[in-house]
């Protein structure tokens, strides 16, 4: 690929990175320009986290190659406490928040700057006000981590990397380059929407930003230019506004992949789960029944309340109503009295949104992740048998296309969108009646998505109900028979058949009277 010809306040040449025999990395080139947004994308495992890694100096890369900031070349690996103190701030996929500490603890993580009386924590929290006030936001400093909603602890570690830029000599100088990987996932349209308006501000001081996203419609919202990463090398760099998103699509995945979209479902008559006056959190009230073989969604603004729905039904968070599994003996679960353990036995199913602390184990293997639920069935007379937990992670490995093919890696390693594969295979190995499942594809590429929609519609097919939580409307619109949308706590609308639209929900979320039926219950139980 030709280099580029303007002058650039970052450059990355030749960067070559290498896990024991496998080559990661394989030559990437990519120059940011000062005052410019770009965006980096790629398939899961392309490399796009990796190399964010290096220019972070958490990874070593080869030998030969090259970074340069702001003119200087500097030594490899790269010193982490030089790259901030000369402006760049990062925020990372995971946020690296610690739960268990304030907002304050959080936002001076990092911050080794002198202090001759200690920490003045009235003096830090005041200006931490200030600039959360600044973009509109009204966080707490003295509230825990564990306490704010997925979006606020977003924006805590966001506005961390914005205030490390301006402390940075850089930063001072109306420069600087924020990084962010992956940082939209957990945000509503809304947010980000404030997101993009803080980075536009940003970019106008003079700074540069780096966005990782899965995000198409991101990208050609906010990016100037787009540099596009497959198998480990630097596939492409478009200009945003000379491109499409179909041309980006392309380029991702190396050939056109059609969208997946579930076919309307053939009427069934068995009710699989009864819901009855459910509520918890935001949640007020929630009735409905699921049909066996039905995808349910259920959507609404961030704080609507739909959110809570599968975390209720499965027993992890207090909550009343009841819960009715349809079969033979027609098995009622008081939502109160219903723990997680309960419901696994009872044959449902959850699938967080949280991956990392909530759906899997990073540091255990792939085998371990993919057969923990089964343990049972893999016992022999003196403990585990190894031979069938191989066999069964590798037939889901074989199954869900999981890459890199190896069950004994640690689960950590692979992408987000292998990983989910893992976690999504794992629960459906187990033949679920419901299955519930928060944001699904969050942090998932595209080609990978495609994937999850078909093992979904597969289950489905098979006779479990599955109910889907997510801010996505154009997924919902992809993989659900109906869905229900949610405005303070209740269902005002349900949407199915061809007023299952991602603008009619989109409309029907921001309470467009014109999007919703006059009676949305009776609907979703005609």
């Amino acid at each position: 690929m030709a280099a580029d010809p303007q002058p650039g306040v970052l450059r990355m040449a030749d960067i070559r990175m290498t896990f024991g025999t496998v080559e990661v990395l394989k030559g990437v080139s990519v120059n940011l320009r000062r005052a410019e947004i770009l965006g980096l994308l790629g398939q899961n495992g392309s490399g796009k986290s990796t190399l964010i890694k290096v220019l972070a100096g958490f990874n070593s890369p080869d030998p030969g190659s090259k970074v340069t900031l702001w003119g200087e070349t500097l030594p490899l690996p790269l010193d982490p406490r030089r790259i901030r103190a000369m402006g760049v701030a990062f925020v990372h996929q995971h946020l690296a928040l610690i739960p268990s500490l304030s907002v304050a603890d959080n936002m001076l993580v990092g911050d080794d700057r002198p202090r001759r009386t200690g920490i003045r924590w009235r003096r830090e929290c005041a200006w931490m006000r200030e600039l959360f006030d600044e973009f509109g936001l009204e966080i707490e400093p003295t509230a825990l981590v564990e306490t704010l909603s997925p979006v606020e602890r977003a924006y805590t570690a966001i506005l961390r990397a914005v205030a490390e830029l301006r402390r940075s000599e850089a930063g001072r100088a109306g420069e600087g380059i924020l990084v962010l990987d992956e940082p939209t996932p957990f945000l509503s349209a809304e947010d980000v929407e404030k997101l993009f308006a803080l980075l536009r501000r940003i970019r106008r001081t003079g700074a540069s930003v780096i966005i990782v996203t899965h995000d198409i419609d991101e990208v050609l919202e906010i990016t100037d230019r787009v540099a596009i990463m497959r198998d480990g090398q630097m596939d492409a760099v478009l200009t945003t506004a000379e491109t499409t998103r179909q041309d980006i699509l392309n380029t991702i995945v190396g050939s056109v992949i059609a969208p997946f979209r579930r076919a309307p479902a053939a009427p069934r008559h068995e009710v699989a789960a009864r819901i009855e006056g459910v509520s918890g959190g935001r949640l007020a009230q929630f009735d409905a029944e699921l049909r066996r073989g039905e995808v349910v969604g259920v959507t609404g603004l961030i704080g609507s309340g739909f959110a809570e729905i599968p975390y209720l039904l499965f027993g992890a968070m207090a909550g009343r109503g009841r819960l009715t599994l349809e079969d033979a003996q027609d098995v009622a679960h008081d939502v109160v009295t219903l723990t997680p353990a309960a419901a696994i036995g009872a044959g449902i199913g959850l699938i967080p949104g949280d991956r990392a602390h909530q759906s899997c184990v990073g540091g255990l293997s792939v085998e371990e992740n993919a057969t923990f639920l089964g343990l049972r069935r893999l016992r022999g007379r003196f403990g585990l048998r190894r031979n069938r937990m191989a066999e069964a992670a590798q037939s889901l490995i074989a199954e869900y296309d999981v890459r890199p093919a190896r069950a004994q890696v640690p689960l950590a390693t692979l992408s987000g969108g292998n990983q989910q594969k893992v976690v999504m295979g794992k629960w459906l190995a187990e033949d679920p009646r419901l299955l519930l499942l928060d944001e699904p594809t969050q942090g998932v590429d595209y080609g990978a998505r495609q994937q999850i929609f078909a093992a979904l519609d597969r289950a489905a097919g098979q006779g479990t109900a599955i109910l889907c939580a997510s801010t996505d409307y154009e997924q919902l619109a992809q993989i659900c028979d109906r869905v229900f949308v949610f405005h303070r706590g209740r269902s005002v609308a349900c949407l199915s058949g061809p007023a299952l639209t991602r603008e009619n929900i989109a409309r029907a979320c921001f309470h467009d009277g014109a999007a919703i039926p006059a009676h949305p219950q009776r609907e979703a139980a005609s």
